[in-house]
């Protein structure tokens, strides 16, 4: 595979743009007991640049998010009796996507049987880029679904434990040989991997990008949140979903670099990153420095 050295540039944005011209962003995402899984992404989201964001989840919990994110709309949906996502709610994000640039999928949604009927269902036929990560991916990984033939980009965020559900083996063996790994799903679901952990590898089978940067703060609950909320905010923008994924792992890690400097590794949470991101976007917008004296 082609090493990738760098993230790519961050886009610059016309001085006469209008929210129209960076897309609309649907965050599917949360449950009962997972409602800040929705929040954060939703957030994260915001703080990355699409124009229009809409945060899509179970109707039960509607009235417990919607005032945690008053930057985007909202879409309650239908649910079933746990409050995650039910298979009559698959009509209605279908024919949502037609309004929308790309959809960010499975953050906190568990893995009952419609919410897994619900998820693959829309991985497989949402017509537009879609991010991947969490409950999604093991809502796939239970009907062993693979998302090659979608028409549009799917990007996949496992952390190793769910790259072992995708593969059908160890954990320890994903962690024996990481890239082959991270190569052999991209190949097998024919999409982007972000294999999530020490070293984050980014490949679509063809190229690969390993992040140097984040820290042992950054393992802890909400953090793979943040990071589909900012992927999902750049593909719809109608960033390469390549691309995407590593501006996204980049500016993630950047943003928990600078959470621990300020705060020590033992107090960054989830929201700390998000805090930090608007400096991190900044910072990677800078060109870089003359090295000559």
């Amino acid at each position: 595979m082609d090493v990738v050295d760098s993230p790519p540039p961050i886009p610059r944005r016309r001085p006469d743009s209008h929210k129209g011209h960076y897309g609309h962003l649907l965050v599917l995402a949360g449950s009962l007991r997972m409602g800040g899984a929705a929040i954060l992404t939703t957030r994260a989201a915001l703080r990355s640049g699409p124009g229009l964001v809409t945060l899509g989840v179970p109707r039960a919990i509607h009235p417990l998010v919607v005032s945690a994110v008053p930057s985007a709309m909202t879409l309650p949906l239908p649910c079933t009796r746990d409050a995650s996502f039910s298979s009559e709610a698959i009509q209605p994000v279908l024919d949502f996507a037609d309004r929308i640039s790309a959809v960010a999928l499975g953050p906190g949604i568990t893995t009952g049987d419609e919410t897994v009927t619900f998820a693959t269902r829309i991985a497989q036929r949402a017509c537009r880029p879609l991010v991947l990560d969490a409950d999604g991916i093991n809502c796939v990984a239970k009907v062993s679904r693979t998302l090659r033939g979608c028409r549009d980009p799917r990007i996949l965020t496992p952390h190793p434990g769910e790259a072992s559900r995708l593969l059908g083996r160890p954990t320890s063996a994903i962690q024996a040989d990481r890239p082959a790994a991270a190569e052999e799903l991209a190949l097998k679901f024919g999409a982007v991997v972000v294999l999530k952990g020490h070293h984050t590898l980014v490949t679509d089978g063809r190229r690969i990008y390993t992040n140097r940067t984040g820290n042992p703060g950054m393992a802890t609950g909400g953090m793979g949140d943040v990071l589909t909320g900012i992927i999902g905010g750049l593909l719809a923008q109608g960033i390469d979903a390549f691309d995407a994924a590593v501006l996204g792992v980049a500016v993630h890690a950047l943003a928990g670099d600078l959470a621990a400097a300020e705060l020590s590794e033992l107090a960054v949470t989830a929201e700390e990153v998000l805090g930090r991101l608007g400096e991190a976007w900044r910072r990677l917008s800078e060109p870089p420095r003359d090295p000559s004296p």
